[in-house]
């Protein structure tokens, strides 16, 4: 045992030797030092003395995780099989049965399938629950289900899986999937073109090129550039889709680390395709990180109209650093401004509140600056869009529905129900659905505790300690009940949005996410305003003055 632990400390020293080559830590020699050893110590007196049996894996995973906590959610450590997915993510390939896949303690969620990959070929569809990957029962797995349903090209794997409570098996062979990240474009009419980029992978400039020049030979005139949804990827692939619409030289976002060698100044380095051509990009609460570059950069250069709801607000840069044993820390270490100068960071962590949440950096506090026509933006809350959509900036509570998955369940269910659609183009729902959705809501029990509701709790729990309850009991339980009238209130001021959300996630069923970017283009508010804006050269300019 006590070879084990000899083994368990050369590490932490190696670490340091590694540690203190670079000279950003040399100030913090000693601190680092004597913070590590007495780490080192803890964790062996822990493994070698508690009373019951430790796993020094788990012990350590827990440390980690907790010690990064205190950071930013963007710093993480990976295992190996994180390591692995990370570079799914950044490539957009793999090896699978090609569908999105939710992991539950007893079952896997089939989310979404992608059309005609090993899943869809195979029947699957969103919402079926996979029990059971050959003989294996999701319920008593104890490590990752959703790797039961990777393996190699070619190969089959069965599933047993409930579809609306009755059990079905079907066999899925696997094969090399290829996630596009422009997974659609078309016209929407003779002079305008629509693409959707949905994350910044290493395909993301090609293909957004291709797409591009595919329009304009087809006849566009102008384009919209959807971003919505989209998180975010590599920071060089939002240099160079910028460089699609602006010269070469351009600067386009600039780094700034503590570590000098992180300070970065990106350019555009080819020759663009269109600089002229009216562009509008679309974007939400969602489109983040190099999405919040292509729409800031663009903005600032006064190049594009910016439509939509506020950006999520992440302005910071990660980079990966290998690890020993294949793990890997993806460790942020800059921040990134656009042309004008600005950092859009919408949350604040190293400055947290009472209860250790990171604070959104008060708007008082936002600097102005400006484009290049002269036109006034702000820094510290994502992008604002010069055209404004509230609508598609999510509630607090149709957040807390969307995060229960009362969306995607509803969807599920009214997809078996209406088995017939005649033409997925004319869909829509009506009050008499939001109403049916309002039952299932309270059939599945959803409840949505407000902040005001967590601070009158807390309110009351201390008046019960100093015995003041009986005196304001009547009025904590009539304020309850208002708060109780005030959120059936806020659903139905929310019914647009969360109608939205259910046509956008019910039309999936019927004709997958390609067929949702066609309806679309008949439907959607904001491509709507997108292209009328597109169409009239005076006011698409106005934006830009």
């Amino acid at each position: 045992m006590k070879n084990r632990f000899k083994k368990l400390i050369v590490i932490p020293v190696l670490a340091v030797t590694i540690f203190f080559t670079g000279t950003a830590f040399q100030n913090d020699f000693f601190e680092i030092a004597k913070q590590i050893e007495i780490f080192t110590t803890l964790f062996k007196e822990i493994n070698m003395n508690y009373v019951d049996e430790t796993n020094p894996a788990d012990l350590m995973d827990t440390a980690i995780k907790s010690m990064l906590k205190d950071l930013d959610p963007y710093t993480n450590f990976y295992n190996e099989q994180d390591v692995e997915a990370e570079r799914i993510r950044r490539t957009g390939d793999y090896t699978g049965i090609g569908a999105k896949v939710r992991t539950l303690k007893d079952r896997l969620v089939i989310v979404e399938p992608y059309k005609e990959y090993p899943a869809d070929k195979a029947g699957l569809k969103a919402g079926d629950e996979i029990i059971k990957v050959e003989d294996v029962v999701i319920s008593t797995y104890k490590d990752d289900a959703g790797d039961l349903l990777k393996g190699t090209p070619n190969s089959s794997v069965e599933v047993t899986y409930l579809r609306q409570g009755k059990e079905y098996k079907t066999t899925i062979k696997r094969s090399e999937i290829e996630i596009d990240a422009v997974p659609h474009f078309s016209m929407i009419n003779d002079k305008t073109g629509y693409i959707v980029l949905s994350a910044f992978n290493n395909k993301a400039s090609l293909q957004t090129a291709y797409a591009l020049k595919d329009l304009k030979a087809q006849g566009a005139q102008r384009i919209i550039l959807d971003l919505r949804n989209n998180p975010g990827g590599l920071l060089h692939e939002a240099v160079n889709v910028v460089n699609l619409f602006v010269p070469k030289g351009q600067l386009v976002v600039t780094t700034k680390s503590k570590v000098k060698k992180y300070n970065r100044t990106y350019y555009t380095q080819k020759d663009p395709i269109d600089t002229e051509i009216p562009l509008v990009v679309l974007i939400n609460g969602s489109s983040a990180s190099a999405s919040e570059i292509v729409s800031g950069s663009l903005q600032d250069l006064d190049r594009a109209v910016i439509l939509g709801s506020r950006s999520f607000g992440k302005g910071l840069v990660q980079r990966p650093k290998p690890l020993t044993y294949g793990t890997q820390l993806k460790i942020t270490i800059s921040r990134y401004y656009t042309p004008s100068g600005r950092c859009i960071q919408a949350l604040d962590y190293w400055n947290r509140d009472d209860d250790g949440n990171a604070v959104k950096i008060d708007s008082k506090e936002y600097h102005e600056f400006k484009t290049k026509n002269g036109r006034p933006v702000f820094d510290g809350g994502g992008v604002l869009p010069d055209e404004t959509f509230e609508i598609t900036k999510n509630s607090a509570i149709t957040n807390a529905i969307v995060n229960d998955f009362l969306i995607f369940d509803y969807a599920t269910d009214y997809y078996y129900k209406h088995p017939n659609v005649k033409d997925i183009n004319e869909f829509e729902l009506k009050d008499s659905d939001f109403k049916d959705f309002k039952t299932y809501l309270s059939t599945n029990n959803f409840s949505f505790i407000t902040e005001t509701e967590k601070a009158l709790n807390s309110v009351y729990e201390q008046a019960k300690k100093e015995a003041l309850d009986d005196n304001i009991k009547n009025d904590y339980n009539t304020l309850l009940s208002n708060l109780k009238n005030s959120k059936e209130l806020a659903l139905n001021e929310n019914k647009e949005q969360i109608l939205s959300l259910l046509t956008d996630e019910i039309v999936k069923r019927y004709v997958y996410r390609e067929g949702l970017y066609d309806y679309y283009k008949i439907h959607n508010t904001e491509i709507k305003k997108a292209t009328e804006i597109l169409a009239n050269p005076i006011k698409y300019r106005d934006y830009l003055r």
